[in-house]
């Protein structure tokens, strides 16, 4: 399997293609669909599971490194959850 990533919620590797990515567009928090686009991101499985434990981390600014607002991250997480 190429092109394997880590879920940073759960940390179970993954070809990125199973997993969703999540970008920064000036510190807004956006999906990248494509999983080309030229910027920092970060990867989380399709579940309920790992977005709910990404919601409840108390260090997510530290989790996250690329750039994106946490609270911008978390109310896309929770537009994720009601889907």
């Amino acid at each position: 399997m190429k092109c394997i990533r880590t879920c940073i919620a759960c940390r179970k590797k993954a070809n990125k293609y199973d997993l969703i990515r999540i970008t920064s567009d000036n510190g807004e928090a956006k999906f990248d669909v494509s999983k080309k686009e030229n910027a920092r991101g970060l990867y989380i499985c399709n579940n309920k599971e790992c977005i709910k434990k990404l919601l409840k981390m108390k260090n997510i600014n530290k989790v996250i490194k690329n750039g994106i607002k946490a609270d911008s991250l978390k109310r896309l997480l929770v537009e994720m959850e009601d889907m």
